[in-house]
C-alpha cells in the first residue's frame, strides 16, 4: 500500500505501509494504527529516558514496584501539564526534560505556615506566569 500524506507541502511526503489487511484504507491504517503505535513507543521512551524509570536498583520487588509507580505518577502529571496548562506556551512541544529543567528545578523560598505552605519565586523568574497558571489548574483538580 502506498500512502501520500499532506499533499499541500512542496515536497511529497510518501509513506509505505506493509500490511496483510486487504480491505483497509491505507490512509486510515497509517493514521490510526501506525501513528498510534509510534506515539505509544515515544511515550514509553520518554518515561524511561527523562524520568529514569528503568533504574530499579533495590533488591526488593515491592520497593522497585513502588519506585516505578512514583515515576509513572510523575509522568502522568507532566504529560497532563504539557497538554493542558502548557498549551499555547513555549513548552507545548518541548521534551519532558526541558519541562523538568525550566519549570520544576527553580530556586524558591518555601515557608511552612500553620495551615498551608507558601512558595515564593524569585522576582526575576522568567516562567512565573506559567507556574501561576499551572497552580490554578492543579487547584481545580484538588476539589
Amino acid at each position: 500500500m502506498k500512502v501520500e500524506i499532506s499533499p499541500e507541502h512542496e515536497d511529497p511526503n510518501v509513506r509505505f505501509v506493509v500490511s496483510n489487511a486487504l480491505k483497509a484504507k491505507a490512509s486510515l491504517l497509517y493514521s490510526q494504527v501506525y501513528c498510534a503505535r509510534r506515539n505509544a513507543e515515544l511515550y514509553i521512551k520518554d518515561h524511561k529516558t527523562y524520568l529514569t524509570s528503568d533504574l530499579t536498583s533495590c533488591h526488593r520487588f515491592a520497593a522497585n514496584q513502588f519506585r516505578v509507580f512514583l515515576h509513572s505518577a510523575a509522568y502522568v502529571l507532566i504529560h497532563y501539564l504539557q497538554h493542558t496548562v502548557l498549551r499555547a506556551t513555549e513548552f507545548e512541544r518541548t521534551t519532558m526534560q526541558t519541562i523538568q529543567l525550566r519549570l520544576f528545578k527553580i530556586g524558591a523560598r518555601v515557608k511552612e505556615l500553620r495551615t498551608r505552605i507558601n512558595i515564593e519565586l524569585p522576582f526575576a523568574c522568567p516562567v512565573q506566569d506559567i507556574i501561576r497558571k499551572a497552580h490554578r489548574e492543579l487547584q481545580l483538580l484538588h476539589c
